[in-house]
């Protein structure tokens, strides 16, 4: 082993004390048996791991909030992981409406952080994904409408490049390598160390609601939900749940930048759909609004195993497509399996798809599916359920989330990126020709001309 370029920041061999606990992730089956992690305190951190993977001929894998959905991506057989999740700062400036944050900090902390600030900072669903996880792949959620994804605030990024080179991109310097840091996946060109982000002023108080039916109203609920959502007020953000049969239910959430009595309003038409098991509408400090959308999501007990795919659809699904769903979830076998749905419109059509990295603007909503697992003899049944299901939904759907990835897609830069994919893989190129940042579905470097 080549020690040239040494490791520096808390490094963890295998065999050494900690490892077990080093390679647990959210998704127990993604995890791997790396050769070494090391948990960088700082970019210089960064930067000595990167030379070290090349000195000794090892892959490398960036991780943070250690989300990743599929196998290969934050973890690899006899490789190094470069973990980031102790770089944690937050430097919120009010004066210039900006925040710059270290890329160890999940989404949670920097958004209850700002939060009793009194700013707003977009997130998903769970306060457990890093910042890099879902800001450089785009960013879905809730303030979506209102904001934009995480990634159109995006205006600067600090990155460790393949030679290990610190680099700033922002408006004015590397500015290709900014425009495919906002929506072109995390670990593509280099490792990301910091993060500088707009911010707007949050609402002293805003309105969150939560709607329940009985699973067997979920083809009405959901027809309805996907009529109603993609047109209501830009201020108010709401997912639909669907959970398998046994167990399940359907369930409306989100959040309406606004009075409790015209969320009331707004929410009409899903409150007058079917027979709902429970309401909740309630006017909140902004402070436990977030609270209230991002409840606890553990990471290191986590036991449940995941397959995920998703797609974008320009219409409420047909009856045809609800019957695949409905035979989906009659097949999936644990409770964690469902159906997730996210309105879309708003401050996201605010941008052309060719404006950043991420593509897929024009879409009525976001749809994603997951089956689920707890005995790894269950897997293959689980994975073949939820690649069924993207199969027989196809004619209905188009496109897939890079956030959310799905290794049984082939053609996937096109699926991931459309047709920004051909300027991505030019700035691929530019900062990675080699392509050491390599990994099932990463960003293949454009050829050169010299190697057609």
């Amino acid at each position: 082993m080549n020690n040239r370029a040494r490791l520096t920041g808390r490094v963890i061999f295998q065999g050494d004390p900690g490892y077990e606990t080093a390679r647990k992730n959210w998704n127990p089956s993604t995890d791997r048996h790396p050769k070494v992690f090391v948990f960088a305190r700082n970019a210089r951190d960064v930067s000595n791991a990167v030379r070290w993977a090349e000195a000794n001929g090892v892959p490398i894998r960036a991780r943070s909030g250690r989300h990743a959905l599929a196998g290969d991506l934050s973890q690899v057989d006899g490789g190094i992981v470069i973990d980031v999740s102790e770089i944690r700062s937050i430097e919120l400036n009010r004066r210039q409406g900006t925040v710059i944050v270290g890329t160890g900090n999940t989404i949670g902390r920097i958004v209850k952080t700002l939060a009793r600030q009194g700013y707003l900072f977009p997130f998903g669903d769970s306060p457990t994904v890093g910042v890099g996880g879902i800001a450089l792949g785009g960013g879905i959620g809730p303030l979506q409408r209102t904001i934009g994804i995480a990634s159109d605030n995006l205006i600067g990024v600090e990155m460790v490049d393949a030679s290990g080179n610190v680099i700033q991109a922002d408006s004015n310097r590397n500015s290709d390598l900014l425009w495919a840091s906002r929506g072109g996946g995390g670990g593509n060109f280099g490792i990301y160390t910091r993060y500088k982000f707009q911010v707007v002023r949050a609402p002293s108080t805003a309105t969150v609601f939560q709607i329940q039916w009985p699973w067997e109203q979920f083809e009405e609920v959901t027809r309805e939900w996907q009529r109603w959502a993609p047109g209501v007020s830009s201020r108010l953000g709401t997912y639909l749940e669907v959970g398998q049969r046994n167990g399940g239910n359907a369930k409306a959430t989100g959040v309406y930048l606004g009075s409790k009595a015209t969320a009331t309003r707004l929410l009409a038409p899903l409150l007058n759909t079917g027979q709902p098991q429970s309401t909740v509408i309630r006017s909140l400090p902004y402070t436990q609004v977030v609270d209230f959308l991002l409840p606890p999501d553990p990471v290191l007990t986590q036991q449940i195993s995941f397959q995920f795919s998703s797609a974008y659809a320009d219409r409420p699904l047909p009856d045809d497509a609800l019957r695949i769903m409905r035979k989906f979830l009659e097949k999936a076998q644990n409770d964690q399996s469902g159906f997730f749905f996210l309105n879309w419109g708003g401050a996201i059509n605010n941008l052309d798809p060719s404006d950043t990295a991420f593509f897929w603007r024009d879409a009525q909503y976001y749809v994603e599916w997951n089956s689920s697992w707890i005995d790894p003899s269950e897997a293959e049944y689980n994975i073949e359920l939820a690649n069924w299901a993207r199969k027989k939904l196809q004619p209905y759907i188009y496109g897939s989330y890079i956030n959310v990835p799905d290794q049984g897609i082939k053609d996937y830069g096109a699926v991931y990126y459309g047709s920004n994919y051909p300027r991505l893989r030019e700035i691929k190129a530019k900062y990675d020709p080699r392509n050491v940042f390599n990994f099932p579905q990463s960003i293949k470097p454009a050829r050169r001309r010299e190697d057609d």
